[in-house]
């Protein structure tokens, strides 16, 4: 974080953050149940949990148990060259994202298939000592940080006056948490987009690899491809055999994209 030489130092966020929190598991028991009472022999060699699903759904639609491709790898990598997608959805992950502004988030929830979202509400949470997300191209040049500094600093004190007047506003009001709630809700409209928040999202494999090609491309606006370059670093060592085709791509400024054989999977 940063600071300005205001009365009060403005946090300044220039680096995303990706938190892998949750993850599969799969039930051993249930699974020899179904392999014994359908008279059917299958083992995995993988220990992932999304990975194991994700191959047992492929072989069901093929009644392809302890047959053909034997590693785990080598099935999910047929799928994927194919194009067998739908199987990649019975593999999901949750994340904690932070260090990202509303901007990232607006864009990130148009990825609604596969994807659901929990995001800090304005409404319960005082904003009045959040932080700020700084794009780099601003934070590298002296004289465009201090317009944007300047402008986030205004926003901060306009949002600190509407809090305490609109509190003198609903003072009739009872209930201190709807109170507080129903200043902020209002008081929120001043902040700008820059504005530090927080997500927990869960996802299947076949959204994230989606998200990653489209949100890791050099097209892509930069927050939200480091976001996608995190994401495509966690689950490469994560899930191997879903997302190892994937590559990162050098670009002028620095930075990197993404790409992959099998697009659109």
């Amino acid at each position: 974080m940063d600071a300005t030489d205001s009365a009060r130092p403005l946090g300044i966020i220039r680096e995303p953050r990706v938190y892998l929190v949750g993850r599969q598991v799969t039930d051993a028991g249930a699974i020899e149940r179904f392999l014994a009472e359908h008279e059917l022999s299958w083992t995995t060699d993988t220990e992932v949990g999304g990975e194991a699903l994700a191959e047992m759904a492929g072989r069901l639609c093929y009644l392809s148990y302890g047959k053909g491709r034997k590693s785990n790898r080598d099935f999910l990598d047929h799928l994927i060259e194919v194009g067998h997608g739908s199987v990649l959805e019975h593999a999901v992950w949750s994340f904690v994202i932070t260090g990202v502004s509303r901007s990232f988030t607006h864009e990130l929830v148009r990825h609604r298939a596969g994807w659901a979202y929990s995001q800090l509400s304005q409404r319960y949470v005082n904003e009045s000592e959040s932080p700020y997300v700084e794009p780099d191209v601003i934070a590298e040049d002296p004289a465009l940080h201090a317009i944007w500094a300047g402008a986030v600093n205004e926003a901060r004190s306009a949002y600190d006056l509407l809090v305490v007047g609109l509190e003198l506003h609903y003072a009739n009001e009872p209930d201190a948490t709807l109170r507080r709630k129903l200043a902020r809700q209002a008081a929120r409209s001043v902040l700008p987009n820059a504005t530090e928040t927080r997500i927990f999202v869960t996802a299947n494999a076949r959204a994230l690899r989606h998200f990653i090609e489209m949100r890791g491309s050099a097209a892509a606006d930069v927050e939200i491809r480091k976001v996608a370059l995190q994401l495509l670093d966690l689950m490469q060592q994560e899930s191997p055999a879903l997302f190892s085709d994937y590559e990162r791509v050098p670009l002028p400024d620095g930075g990197h994209a993404v790409r992959t054989i099998h697009p659109k999977v």
